[in-house]
């Protein structure tokens, strides 16, 4: 039986008009965006479906767009899928450069974690902040694996000063999920951290993203 024959009150939509969001699960906040399921499916079981395929709610929103792929999901219910990823990532990210200061790697972490969890590639990027540690801007520096091959220190020195930033936090993350700080992130580290001591610009911070909670680097020890 489709969706729109259920009991009004059941219906995801209009639960989450009467009830709120906290009153949907997962599979129905899905099913929100999607609109429709296909013959013989509706769409919360086509959100439970995506659910299982990808191994969670984290996994689906942070999978590129084009592997989204499902019987019933074309580019319309994608683009929502995917919109909806971007929004919260957004509002994160209005959230951290409206606190006063960055005091803590976990005031951060969050954000960062939820820009880079699921990339199926390496990404570093760069937070910028004034002399107050207040953020300026968060920017995708690299792609690849991190090395001294891959991450410029020469470039690194020239988004700081384009950004006119007086501290930085670095953050890179393993798509294998084991957010351990290798040898290479450590060279690579205090390499940029003696690069940018030349031009007065503080590294705060150096944070490997994996499945669980990042690791700081500062509080390794490892600055």
């Amino acid at each position: 039986m489709s969706i729109r024959h259920w009991p009004e009150t059941e219906r995801p939509r209009e639960k989450l008009l009467a009830r709120g969001c906290a009153a949907l699960s997962d599979a129905e906040l899905i099913a929100v965006l999607l609109g429709s399921g296909i013959p013989g499916t509706d769409a919360i079981a086509l959100g439970r479906a995506l659910l299982g395929e990808r191994g969670g709610l984290a996994a689906l929103l942070g999978a590129p767009t084009e592997t989204l792929t499902h019987r019933g999901i074309g580019p319309a219910k994608r683009a929502r899928l995917v919109a909806a990823l971007e929004l919260a990532r957004r509002a994160l990210g209005e959230q951290l450069r409206d606190r006063p200061a960055l005091g803590s790697p976990r005031e951060s972490g969050d954000y960062l974690r939820a820009q880079l969890r699921d990339r199926p590639y390496e990404v570093f990027a760069c937070l910028y902040m004034d002399n107050r540690h207040r953020v300026i801007a968060f920017e995708e520096l690299f792609r690849g694996t991190i090395d001294g091959a891959s991450v410029h220190p020469r470039e690194v020195v020239r988004a700081c000063l384009r950004h006119n930033a007086c501290a930085v936090i670095f953050a890179h993350n393993h798509p294998s999920g084991v957010a351990e700080p290798s040898a290479a992130d450590r060279a690579v580290t205090r390499e940029l951290r003696d690069a940018l001591q030349l031009v007065g610009v503080r590294v705060l911070d150096h944070l490997v993203i994996g499945a669980g909670a990042p690791v700081s680097m500062a509080e390794r020890g490892l600055l």
